[in-house]
């Protein structure tokens, strides 16, 4: 008989549907297609003005349309499309009746410049108007509208809403890890038998010129590729020199494996494991010792019930920033040693950009179509090795592998960690 419990007597947690929107496309299918034909999906931004920004690229949705355009909304519709496919393919819900819990990353909520600009002009105030009168102003009158909408928790109702999930919607941020925090808050629901099923997404619709300044003042944003869009995002290389900002969505549907045998659905994966460890050196860098991202790691691995030498396949978090790639093979290099020479990592961030609190969503997503499929996506722009790197990057061209055990790597601003074991059987 098949086991339904893992090693530790919990419930195994099986993946049932997959949805995915990015810069590359609509759906697992096309988006699988252009990743592993190294296709970029970074291009110069059309949706505002870009005069005077140092970065004036990024991996925008430009085939979405949202109404008010801003970032909730805009998240929102992202979470829709990718949730749609992901419930489709489980083959619950359909009826806005899905039968579990609903976790939703999405970003830091505050009002986007122009919803600030339009309450301060109606306000007719003279001099600074501060953020506190904005927000009293968007609880009156003809902007009501905008303090609900920009409400941190009102995208999880309203998918809530739509999916007909069960129980309170979980709303999450924690930064750049926030779409495996999601994640990984299913599983654990699950495998402590509050829910049979979860229903975990990640998204962000927030690149907008506000974002693109505070990046930039962070140093954290490339600038020197502005003119050469799909180069601009090196993640490993020497002459890397920041992320570009990409915005998307990634859905899991999650079950216990048993529920889903007895259904009959059909198994794409499982989540085997998880890691999380928080970091309070910096507000933007991680620990010179890269401890808490080698805990992250350890313990993700250490939860799944495996060994270091049981990671077949890395998805790597890798930005492209300098430090962030530097620390990430460190604490790889630490947990599975000289073996980490040979195990093939990859960044989709090269192709798609960083999508921020989508990302880890997106990624785990592409983890299982990496196993289901037995191809690596590349990392590309991949032209000056970095001797301090000596990793197998999948330089620039996707490659053909049998993949059974993918660790998935989040690491995030303020020290927030988190690492997925995604495999394609149980152990």
């Amino acid at each position: 008989m098949t086991a339904t419990t893992d090693s530790q007597g919990r419930p195994l947690v099986a993946v049932t549907g997959i949805g995915l929107v990015t810069s590359l496309g609509q759906g697992r299918d096309e988006n699988w297609a252009a990743l592993t034909a190294g296709r970029s999906g970074i291009h110069r931004i059309q949706r505002f003005p870009i005069e005077g920004l140092r970065t004036s690229i990024a991996g925008t949705v430009d085939f979405v349309e949202a109404e008010p355009f801003c970032a909730p909304v805009l998240s929102e519709r992202f979470a829709e499309l990718a949730a749609d496919e992901a419930v489709a393919q489980a083959g619950l819900g359909r009826k806005g009746d899905f039968p579990g819990a609903l976790f939703v990353a999405v970003p830091p909520v505050e009002l986007d410049w122009p919803q600030r600009r339009e309450i301060a002009e109606a306000s007719g105030q003279s001099g600074d108007v501060t953020y506190a009168d904005l927000l009293a102003g968007a609880r009156t009158g003809r902007f009501a509208a905008f303090h609900e909408l920009f409400l941190f928790g009102t995208v999880a109702d309203r998918l809530a809403d739509r999916f007909g999930t069960v129980g309170v919607p979980i709303s999450l941020s924690t930064a750049c890890s926030s779409g495996a925090t999601a994640i990984q808050l299913g599983v654990e629901a699950i495998r402590r038998g509050e829910t049979e099923a979860a229903l975990c997404i990640g998204t962000d619709g927030s690149v907008n010129p506000e974002s693109l300044i505070r990046f930039s003042l962070l140093s954290a944003l490339s600038t020197s590729s502005n003119d050469d869009p799909e180069g601009a995002v090196k993640p490993f290389a020497k002459n890397r020199d920041g992320f570009i900002m990409g915005e998307g969505a990634g859905a899991l549907v999650l079950e216990s494996a048993e529920s889903a045998r007895a259904r009959g659905a059909t198994i794409l994966g499982y989540v085997l494991g998880a890691g999380e460890k928080g970091d309070g050196f910096h507000r933007t860098r991680s620990s010179p010792d890269g401890r808490p991202i080698i805990d992250a790691i350890r313990d993700a691995i250490a939860d799944a019930g495996l060994a270091p030498d049981d990671i077949d396949y890395v998805n790597a978090h890798g930005t492209g920033t300098p430090e962030n790639d530097k620390m990430e093979a460190l604490g790889l290099m630490a947990v599975l040693g000289e073996r980490m020479k040979s195990v093939p990592i990859s960044s989709n961030k090269s192709m798609i950009g960083h999508t921020l609190t989508a990302a880890g969503a997106i990624e785990a997503a592409l983890s299982l179509m990496t196993i289901l499929n037995g191809r690596l996506p590349p990392t590309i722009n991949y032209a000056v090795p970095d001797p301090a790197i000596p990793l197998d990057v999948v330089p620039n061209e996707a490659r053909d592998a049998q993949v059974s055990t993918v660790l998935s790597n989040s690491f995030g601003f303020g020290g927030q960690n988190t690492c997925l074991v995604i495999a394609a059987e149980p152990r």
